[in-house]
Parts: C-alpha cells; structure tokens; sequence
C-alpha cells in the first residue's frame, strides 16, 4: 500500500475527474490524502480519501489577470509552508497536482518526492501551449515576474521547477487539440465519470434541452432571461441550471416547461437530453460526448472557446454567436444526423481510452 497525496486547485473543473481516479486507488488499497479546499472535502470524503482540513472555498476568477496573478503568488507563500508541514510528518510515496494549481509544483520540489501532474483541460508541449490562449499578448508580466522570482527565493525553489515526467490528460487523444504530437508521457485517459444517484427523469414524451453556464464564470442573467425568451410554451422540456448567483425570483414567472434548479445531476440529465446548450467547460464537454448529446457551446473564458472551437471542428456541436439564434440553432444541432454520427464515433474514443482505470494504471506505474 503507498500513500498518495493530491494536491488540486480548489474548483470542481478540476477536483472532479480525479475523483474517480482517488476511488480506484483506494479499492486497490492505497492510502489518499488530498489538499483542494473546504467545499470539496464531502466529495473527497465519498472517494474513499483524507480530505486536508482547510477554510478555504472554491476559486473564482477575480479582477484583472495581473491581480489573479499576483493573489496566486500569495496563495504559494501562504499555502506551501503548510502542506509541506503536514507532508514531512507524513510523507507521500507520491504527488499528484493539478496542472493549473500554481503551489503545487513548488511544494513537490520542496518535498522531493516522484510526482505526476493531472490535466483536466488541453494539455501543452512545444506544438501546443493552452497559456497562449489564456494569457492576452499585450498582458506586462513586469510585476508577475518579479513577485515569482522573490517567491522562489524566499522559498528556495527554483523560478520553475521541473516538470513532472508523468501527465494524465482526462480527454481522449483524439480532442487534444494537435493530440498526435504529444509522446507517451501523456496518457490521455479520456474523462473520469462517476455515477451519480439522483434519479431526475424528465416528463413523459418531451424533447430534454439541458441548460447550463458550469460553476465559475455563471453570472449572467440575461443569457436565462434569452433562454426563457426562446423556449417558453414550446415542445421542449428545458432543464435550466443557474448557478449559486442568478436568483430566479429575478427571472419573473418561469414557464410551465421550464425546470430551474440551481445546478442539476448533470450526467442524469444528459441521460435524457436531445441538446446541450453549454458553456463547453471541460468537465460538461466530456460528459456531453459520453452520453453523445448535441452541443451547443456558449463560452465564457478563453480556455471554454477553445473547447467550444474544438467541438465544432471535431462536428460534435456548434457554437452559438448570437443569442437571438437560439432556438433555431438548437433545433437544428438536435436534428443534425451527421452531428449524431461523430458523437458516436468519439464516444466510442472515450470508451477505449479507459477512464479512471487507465488513470490509476499511469499513477502506479509512477510510483517509486
């Protein structure tokens, strides 16, 4: 038996594919302690690990890029010192960290143990670099890199510490964008579902429209409100999730077809749905493709456009560009038959890529 650590930036984007992974390492006995926050630790728990206590909740994106940058910076000072207490009292075989988690690579080279990283979005090497989209090209790093670089000397750390020989990349090789230049450092393991319990059924003879903006960047009641707009008293069942800051009260009087919830067992949902119309967060995508429902993508931040743009290329959906063409997009998406045939064809890439499985393969063979 070995013990596992994870280290995770507290959001469910990327907590939540290796949950399952957490699940089958502990049925093949080992032992999991994981670090991603208070609002995760239930989850945690349920996956048969020892959730880190922490006060910390689930992260927003907050303020420009520069003050997101900078909080990071300080989130490290802060946070490094105390994992890596409760790491030397008890010492990991193995460290598992996000790939977007800015203390993790920090606390590895501090703790010096084998690591493997988890990427739950697009992975980068030199033919593909997801930064580029995320970062601006007329973004100063001027003061970013100086708070770094008094970082890791503060902590004596090198400014980037190596990066771990081992990825385990929660798509199946064939949405990676430029997926056929990646070596097999990379085992791209497809998504991590776990079953979830809510029996929801949606009512008898009606089309299911599943609507959601995801769990981060969701403020934004006038896309509901086009929402409400566009299918209201129509043949569609619309099971519309707002998130934790959209109040519904705000929506005024929702349609009888309507169902509002503030998030829905999404999986459950897609069981029964003809169309997704989502903000193509990496997490809903794989989900979508799993149970080859239509897409119809909405993205909110850069990384959810290059998901979107990728689902568009691989004919799996469209992207929505005017919210005045929402139901006539979503009409057409949800009868495309050629959309239906590549959901299929992909869905049997997700399938064959192994899952959480694959993914404890990769952590084992990682182990020292």
């Amino acid at each position: 038996m070995a013990h596992i650590a994870f280290v995770v930036l507290p959001a469910a984007g990327h907590v939540n594919p290796t949950l399952p992974l957490v699940a089958e390492l502990v049925r093949r006995g080992h032992r999991v302690t994981y670090s991603a926050g208070a609002d995760h630790a239930e989850a945690i728990t349920a996956a048969g690990a020892t959730a880190l206590s922490s006060r910390s909740g689930s992260v927003r994106p907050t303020g420009s890029l520069n003050e997101m940058l900078l909080a990071g910076v300080e989130t490290c000072r802060m946070v490094v010192p105390v994992l890596e207490k409760v790491f030397r009292e008890d010492p990991p075989d193995l460290l598992c960290y996000d790939v977007l988690t800015p203390y993790a690579p920090a606390l590895a080279h501090r703790l010096g143990v084998p690591t493997v990283v988890t990427v739950p979005t697009h992975a980068s090497n030199d033919s593909f670099d997801l930064m580029k989209l995320l970062i601006p090209a007329d973004f100063d790093p001027t003061e970013y890199v100086a708070a770094r670089a008094k970082l890791a000397a503060d902590l004596g750390i090198p400014v980037d510490p190596p990066v771990a020989k081992r990825q385990i990349v929660f798509l199946p090789r064939r949405f990676q964008i430029a997926g056929d230049t990646f070596d097999d450092s990379y085992a791209f393991v497809g998504p991590t579902l776990a079953d979830q319990h809510e029996d929801w059924r949606p009512p008898a003879g009606r089309r299911v429209l599943l609507v959601s903006l995801g769990t981060v960047v969701n403020n934004r009641p006038d896309f509901f409100h086009a929402v409400v707009r566009a299918f209201a008293g129509t043949e569609w069942h619309v099971a519309m999730a707002l998130g934790d800051r959209v109040d519904p009260v705000k929506l005024g009087a929702i349609p009888v077809n309507f169902e509002v919830r503030p998030y829905f067992p999404q999986q459950n949902v897609l069981k029964y749905a003809a169309a997704f119309l989502t903000h193509a967060g990496m997490n809903s995508v794989m989900e979508s493709l799993a149970r080859q429902v239509p897409m119809i993508t909405y993205p909110q931040t850069p990384e959810q456009a290059a998901n979107a743009q990728r689902v568009e290329e691989l004919g799996l959906g469209r992207i929505l560009t005017d919210l005045d063409d929402l139901a006539v997009t979503v009409t057409e998406v949800a009868g495309d038959q050629d959309i239906r045939a590549n959901l299929a064809a992909m869905a049997a890439d997700l399938r064959a890529a192994g899952g959480a499985r694959a993914a404890a393969d990769a952590v084992e063979a990682a182990l020292p």
